[in-house]
């Protein structure tokens, strides 16, 4: 054994006289340098590496460079590298942590493992015989990996933690799951919730669902208005977190056939949270879903939101108008409610009395008058907007018009010289007239109030930390030609963690505005067809969604998948 170790020794010796070679070499150091640190490395017995680090002699990006030749091992770029969840299982984050090293990934019976020592053989050794794998390392520097350690194994090492010990503790009355009504701050449910809570937060999901399955909890977050599973929970959670919620939500929790809706207030890390949250009964349990809403965010500027010069201008002067209805109008999750909030934004002064009426208040603005729709006290849309009208408003901003008693008091105050700003659910601007002339109002109601319909969608943006150069599918490029597209140069996102590997990192508006002149309240006092008022529409210059979206496509903002999924293909090729 003597003379094993004698071996193993004399061996690393010659690897540490290669790897100061190296370093002389690429002068990263001196001789006399290198000297002084041959004789600490000596003295502590640590790797050369790490000396040098200690010391301060280089740095470490400089160091992994020099590691990577050395030990002829490839260096891993944590921005772009997907971390598997089956991997992490293999390794405890304790012993992660002291020894610097992350699971990434798990190829057959091989586990990659970043590492900041390729060299320590007895390293990788014992996770050979932790993990019964074979460990293939690969090289990082050990800021990166301390930093990646506390993003990846934050939810899954912790909810696994406190899911071991609900199990420990939970015990079934009578073979069939109670019912959770009292839980202490301390309880394993109350930290997996709180947990799941805070890394939608950190990964910017706008909804939480939590999904009860046959065998299974199933966990998503909805991030930049696409679904991405989270984590997976024993179905024993179900109760047990549904429950969790509606305590704090201040819901009954004993009704569980009845679909509820409440509101949390809280703070994660610091930020403070408003969530909306709604459950319904499925075959399996209650459903949850929550959306996320930060208080403290700023509200968006019209500028910000995507509309190009000309539409910019075109909605600008709709909002300066002393008079008369915006409608802003797309489906739900559209971002209507920010499109506004930031012409909200633009009205707030103080010569105008600006008031809303809104179900639920998503922002907060000073200097305006924000009124909560409360069923309970007999607030509705209707009734509120009556009492605003007592408030001598000049813009009134109407949360959604639902139903016709709503839509003849926001056009009558419209037509008694004031602003109202509106959202409305259609598929387009066309769309949003023949939606108000269904609910019954007037033809020559709607063309004497409307005086403008703004209709949006939201698409992803690539993300600018791993776009490349795209070549569209055959399907795809059918789809850009048939709206006008001429371009041969597409981009897309390949995919890194600063995007949690969609391609895609927030979103941006499309927009088409359909301001209204004589021609256009003509056809509408006539009653004339969607297909001729259409026709008129873009014959008066107007961008429809699907030309904004090829313009997206062309500025390299968005991929043509993007529009394709916000823009009916149908209407599109048929148009």
């Amino acid at each position: 054994m003597s003379a094993e170790l004698e071996s193993t020794g004399k061996l690393a010796a010659r690897q540490q006289k290669r790897l100061g070679e190296l370093l002389l070499e690429n002068g990263l150091l001196t001789p006399e340098q290198l000297e002084t640190a041959l004789a600490e490395q000596q003295r502590q017995h640590l790797p050369l590496g790490q000396v040098l680090l200690a010391q301060g002699l280089v740095d470490e990006a400089a160091l992994a460079g020099v590691l990577s030749l050395h030990f002829k091992v490839p260096q891993i770029d944590f921005s772009r590298a997907r971390v598997e969840k089956e991997a992490l299982a293999l390794i405890p984050e304790s012993y992660a942590r002291e020894n610097t090293i992350l699971p990434i990934r798990l190829r057959n019976d091989e586990l990659e493992v970043a590492t900041i020592d390729p060299g320590d053989l007895a390293l990788l050794a014992e996770l050979k015989v932790l993990t019964r794998k074979r460990i293939k390392p690969v090289l990082a520097v050990s800021s990166e990996i301390n930093k990646a350690i506390l993003q990846y194994y934050k939810l899954e090492a912790g909810v696994s933690r406190h899911v071991r010990s609900f199990e420990e503790t939970f015990q079934p009355a009578g073979g069939a799951p109670r019912r959770l009504a009292e839980v202490k701050q301390d309880a394993p449910v109350v930290q997996i919730v709180d947990l799941i809570i805070a890394q939608g937060v950190e990964e910017r999901a706008s909804d939480i669902h939590i999904e009860p399955q046959q065998n299974h909890l199933r966990v998503r977050f909805r991030i930049d208005g696409v679904l991405h599973d989270a984590t997976r929970l024993p179905v024993t959670l179900a109760a047990p977190i549904a429950s969790r919620l509606k305590l704090l939500a201040n819901l009954d929790i004993v009704d569980k056939r009845h679909s509820q809706d409440g509101q949390i207030q809280t703070t994660v890390e610091g930020r403070p949270l408003d969530i909306r949250v709604g459950t319904i009964e499925t075959i399996w349990g209650e459903k949850v879903v929550l959306r996320l809403l930060e208080r403290s965010r700023s509200i968006l500027r019209l500028d910000t939101l995507g509309f190009s010069p000309a539409a910019r201008e075109t909605f600008m002067d709709l909002i300066r108008s002393p008079y008369g209805m915006i409608l802003v109008t797309g489906p739900t999750g559209s971002g209507k409610t920010t499109t506004l909030y930031a012409a909200l934004n633009e009205l707030n002064s103080v010569e105008q009395n600006v008031m809303t009426i809104e179900d639920p208040v998503e922002y907060t603005f000073e200097n305006i008058n924000q009124i909560q729709i409360n069923r309970l006290a007999g607030i509705t849309f209707a009734n509120g907007l009556r009492s605003i009208l007592r408030q001598d408003p000049d813009a009134i901003l109407v949360g959604e018009i639902r139903d016709k008693e709503t839509a003849e008091i926001s056009v009558q105050s419209a037509l008694t010289g004031h602003l109202v700003l509106s959202s409305l659910h259609a598929t387009d601007a066309v769309g949003a007239i023949y939606r108000f002339l269904e609910m019954g109002i007037e033809p020559f109601m709607v063309a004497s109030s409307v005086i403008g319909v703004e209709a949006q969608r939201l698409v992803r943006r690539i993300c600018e930390q791993c776009v490349v150069a795209d070549k569209p599918a055959l399907e795809e490029f059918a789809f850009y030609e048939s709206i006008g597209g001429k371009g041969t140069i597409f981009k897309r996102g390949t995919g890194c963690n600063h995007c949690s590997h969609t391609g895609f990192y927030g979103r941006i508006g499309i927009f088409e505005i359909l301001k209204l002149n004589d021609s256009i309240k003509q056809l509408i006092v006539r009653s004339a067809s969607p297909e001729a008022l259409r026709k008129q529409v873009i014959q008066n210059g107007m961008t429809t969604l699907r030309e904004s979206g090829l313009a997206k496509i062309d500025e390299g903002l968005t991929t043509i998948g993007e529009v394709m999924r916000s823009v009916h293909v149908g209407e599109a090729l048929s148009a």
